[in-house]
This record gives C-alpha cells, structure tokens and sequence, in this order.
C-alpha cells in the first residue's frame, strides 16, 4: 500500500466518512434481495405453505376454547377431555409443522446468503487493483467481515422470522374476521400509533446504520494505519495526531450509534403501547356488543384470544424490522462494490516487443498536487533496473504505474507500444507482473497457494519454482510437504516465508516483466541477499525493475534510477553514478560506509 501520513493515503476516504466505494440505493437493494428471494420459489412456496398450516392449527386453539365458554354459558352438556384431546392435538400438529417451517425458511436462508457471499467475493475479486489501492483497507475490511456478519444474522434469523410474522398476521386477522366483523374494528384503534411510529422510524434508521458503518469503517482504517505504521509514527513523533485521530474516529462512531439507538428509545416504546390498545379496546367492544346482541359470548371469547395471539407475530415482526434495517444497510454497502466503474477500457493495439517506456509520466493521487513530475524511462528487455531514493520520493507509485496498477494523469506507459492500461487485465499479468512487500498465504493446502498463479503446473515445477526463491529445505521439513494445510488454522508461515512463497508464484507465473517493490524485505539481508542471486539466475533474460532500499541490488542491477521529489534525478551503472558523485554516491557512501 503507499505511504501514509497522518492517518491518509493519497486519494483516499477523508475521515468525515466521504467514500470511494460507493452505496447501493434503495431501489437497489429491494430490488436485489427480490431478485435473490424469487430464484427459489418452490423452497419459498414450501416455506410459506408449511407456516401457514402451521398458524391455522394454533388458530384451532381459541375457536375450541370460545366455544367452550358458549357451552358453559348456555348450559350445554361440556364434554373438557374431549375439548382437551382437541386443543393437544392442534397443539401438536402445530410444533409438527412449525418444526418443518423453520427447517424450510431456515434452508433458504442458508442458500440464498451462500450465493450472496459467492457474488460478493466474485464483485470484490473484480474491483479495480487502482480502487483498492485508493480506497485504503479499513472500508474493504469493514464490508467483507461486520457486514457480512450482519447480513449472515439478517438472512439467518431476522428473513425467515419476518416471514413467519408476516404469514402468521395475515392468518390470525384471517380468522379474527371470520369470527365476527364487528369485532376487527376495535383492535385497528392500533394501526395508527404503529403505522406513524414505524415510518418514523423507518425513514431515518437506514442512514442511521449506514452512517455506522461508515465510522466504524473509518475507525478501522485509522487503528490498522497506526498498527501497520507504527515505526513511522514513532519516527516523526505523530503520536499525538494518531490519538487525537483516534479519539475523533471513535467520537463519531459513538455518537453515531447513540443517534440510532435514540430511535430506537422513541419507537419501541410506542410499539409497545400499541399492542395494549386493541387488547382493551376489543374487550370493551366485545362487551357493549354482547349486550346489544350483535356478538355471541364465544366470538368475544375467541375474538380477545385473536387479538391477544396476534401481539406475538406482530411484536416479532416490529422487532426484526430494525434488525431489517441494519441487515438493509449491510447490503447497499456490499451491493456497492459492485457498483465501482471499471478503471481501464481495453483497447485494441497489441504489444509488440517487451520494451517497457514510460513517456512525460505524471500521476496524482489528488487533484492539482502531482507526485511524479515527467517521468521518461524506457527499461530495454532483459534489463535489470534498480529504482532507488528517499522515503516518499515517489518510488512505489512509479513502480505501480509501470506495471499498470495506475493509469497515469499525463503522459503514457507502454510495452511493446501498447498502452498497459489499454490491455485487458489477463493480458496485462501475462506482460508485466508486481509484488510487493504485503504478501498473503490464503487457506489451503501449500499447493494450492502457488497454483494461483499457474493451475496447470505440476509438483516438478511447483519444487523448481519454491527452489528458486530458497524455499525448497523449509518446504520438505512440512509435515506434508505441499500438501500440508497453511493459512487460517494450519500450519504457521513466518512473512519472510510468506514472501518467498509469493516470489515463487512469480516464478511460476513466468511474465517477461517484473515490478519487485521491496520484495525481499521481510527477509533477513544476507539470506535475501542470497535469494536475489538465486532468483536472478531463474528470471535471466526477464526484465526485473526492483524499488529497494537495500543498495545492494543497485549495485547488481545493470542500471539505477534514482528518484527524488518525483523525478528521476540520476539514471548510469552503479559505478557512474557513484563517479558522478551526486545524490546516489551518497546514498551508497552512507549505507555502504564507505567513502565516495
């Protein structure tokens, strides 16, 4: 990633929450998780057909009991074993199928968050290398772990509650109005201290978690900056800036969940004092009814225990609703990703040749404030070209817009004539290829982690390509050679490991250009020192530009290119350049210890 300072990246997220991955609407998200919900609709059909037998039984249970009450009240023979027998079996037919309902609904779930996690990785995996760089890591991480998470919650608990809810209302209203008419009118007294307080509610909570996630997202950026950068932060004496940084990261993130949770003390509360209206209001109805002989005692009786089941699926419904919400939120974020245009659109020449040339290059991660100034390099095929200068001097940058992570702002990057960021992607990685100093050892087998750069190779060249970055000893001491298990929960990879296995991916992916940005840093200096002699006998004849602050591969490569506020301020050998006596000779003097 590039250098930081003060908590920000070049071009990315400002911390008053502004982002560079964007948010689904709306009509986005409805429309998505319609599209999601509809692809099953046997399993949807099954799921509903199955909580509606379900809420039919229950509803068995207050037709049966209000009939009693009218028995007892005109005197009739009463038969309660036999009423009781009914009321069981209703009873039991009902945890029957509500056992089959949520295994159903619960299933569906499963399925649908599976595929949205498979279309989210696949939109994450596609996003512009140039975009990942700009947007930072704390965004990034945010959405592919908190909101997953919450959206796993939403799709595993909150859907398939809302659907029995929804399906258990309907059903309960349904016998509610074949029970008498009259007697629905009371319990709707409610429908307006519900209906006003959730849309209320409901217009103001998606921004409200949206901007939770934002802060948190921000939160994250800014304690993994000062984690990652803690050696800089200590050098330049920023410690106060990143706690002051800190401190404002979390101030927003409180304040921004104390706003929805203030919602949240304003809508339960009148939530609550709406399921006692229609209890009170149907038994006061009911009474005056009775009296005028427009309702029997059992309709009352079976009416009240309506209104009284009802508060359950409808108090569920409410409730899940703002775990909806925060569910809703989640997704617009990952929707969004998807939503990120493409940073390249590919052209038609074709490169021919290897010469890599960069042109009156000029690059800035924010407008107006440029951080290479006319860069021209042309880097002949076969050549080793090492990059050198100060911290900040532009290094890293140059090295991304040479091996086409960036498109440059003025000017042109080519290989063999053909603009690289005209070039579709597989081609582009087939031409020029980079590694940095941030590597990965994903889940997996060992074998696994390497074929990601050739799937067809075999274990001969797997060996070959470990052997040449000095990985070959380590890797046969492993308790199952390749096909020991690495990553999350398997064997322990040390990062100067890590970072030979990423050169061995190199080696195998075999393109006829590489970017090295301090590719070997992480690994102790005479070992790499070793590792870049034994790794150069393999890349012979490929065209290696290396970025290093180790001046021994300056003194290897064939030419130095020194950098300096943008510009490249010296370009000879190591040997005229150290004569020259300028800006390298002392650079090499000083970490050689020599004079010039």
């Amino acid at each position: 990633m590039s250098e930081r300072v003060d908590g920000q990246t070049a071009g990315s997220a400002e911390p008053d929450g502004g982002r560079i991955l964007p948010v689904a609407d709306r009509a986005q998200v409805r429309a998505y998780a319609r599209r999601l919900t509809l692809k099953h609709p046997r399993a949807l059909a099954a799921a509903l057909v199955l909580h509606g037998l379900a809420a039919a039984c229950g509803l068995a249970v207050p037709w049966l009991l209000g009939g009693l009450v009218q028995d007892v009240h005109d005197g009739a023979g009463v038969a309660p074993a036999a009423v009781a027998l009914a009321v069981a079996g209703f009873l039991a037919g009902q945890a029957v199928l509500v056992r089959y309902a949520v295994y159903a609904s619960s299933a569906l779930g499963e399925k649908v968050l599976a595929e949205l996690r498979e279309e989210f990785v696949g939109r994450v995996l596609g996003l512009p290398l140039s975009v990942v760089e700009r947007a930072g890591s704390g965004d990034l991480i945010t959405r592919t772990s908190r909101d997953v998470d919450s959206l796993s919650r939403t799709v595993r608990h909150a859907v398939p509650e809302t659907l029995i809810a929804l399906v258990t209302c309907a059903v309960t209203v349904g016998a509610l109005v074949l029970v008498g008419p009259l007697l629905v009118l009371p319990s709707l007294l409610a429908a307006p201290v519900l209906w006003f307080s959730t849309r209320w509610y409901l217009r103001r909570a998606r921004d409200g978690y949206l901007r939770e996630s934002a802060a948190y997202a921000d939160m994250t950026d800014g304690l993994a900056e000062t984690v990652n950068g803690a050696r800089t932060v200590e050098a330049l004496g920023l410690q106060e800036r990143r706690h002051r940084r800190t401190d404002a990261d979390i101030a927003r993130s409180w304040a921004a969940e104390r706003y929805t949770l203030g919602l949240r003390t304003v809508w339960f509360p009148a939530v609550e004092f709406g399921y006692v209206i229609p209890i009170v209001a149907t038994l006061v109805a009911g009474g005056a009814f009775y009296i005028e002989g427009w309702a029997s005692i059992a309709q009352v009786t079976a009416a009240v225990i309506y209104v009284q089941q009802l508060i359950d699926p409808l108090d569920r419904l409410l409730m899940w609703i703002d775990e909806l919400q925060v569910g809703g939120a989640s997704m617009a974020r990952l929707l969004g990703v998807s939503e990120v245009p493409d940073d390249r659109e590919a052209g038609t020449a074709a490169p021919d040749g290897r010469e890599l040339r960069a042109e009156g290059v000029r690059y800035a991660y924010r407008e107006d404030r440029d951080v290479l100034h006319g860069i021209d390099l042309a880097v002949r095929p076969g050549e080793r070209l090492a990059v050198v200068g100060p911290s900040g001097a532009g290094k890293s940058t140059l090295g991304r817009l040479l091996a086409g992570i960036h498109g440059p702002r003025a000017g042109k990057v080519t290989v063999g004539g053909a603009p690289l960021v005209e070039l579709p992607l597989d081609d582009l990685r087939g031409q020029v290829a980079l590694v940095t100093q941030e590597h990965h050892v994903f889940r997996g087998t060992l074998r696994d982690n390497l074929l990601i750069a050739r799937p067809e190779a075999d274990d001969d060249a797997i060996r070959a390509a470990l052997a040449a970055v000095d990985a070959g000893d380590w890797v046969a001491a492993l308790p199952d050679g390749l096909d020991t298990a690495v990553g999350s929960g398997g064997e322990e990879v040390s990062p100067a490991q890590a970072q030979q296995l990423a050169l061995a991916r190199l080696v195998l992916a075999d393109p006829h250009t590489l970017v090295l940005d301090e590719a070997t840093s992480l690994i102790d200096p005479r070992a790499a020192r070793h590792l870049e002699r034994s790794l150069a006998a393999v890349l012979d004849g490929r065209t290696v530009i290396a970025i290093a602050h180790r001046l021994h591969t300056a003194h290897d490569a064939d030419r130095v290119a020194v950098v300096e506020g943008g510009r490249i301020s010296e370009l000879g050998s190591h040997d005229e350049l150290v004569a020259a006596g300028g800006s390298y000779a002392a650079l090499w003097s000083s970490w050689h210890g020599t004079p010039r």
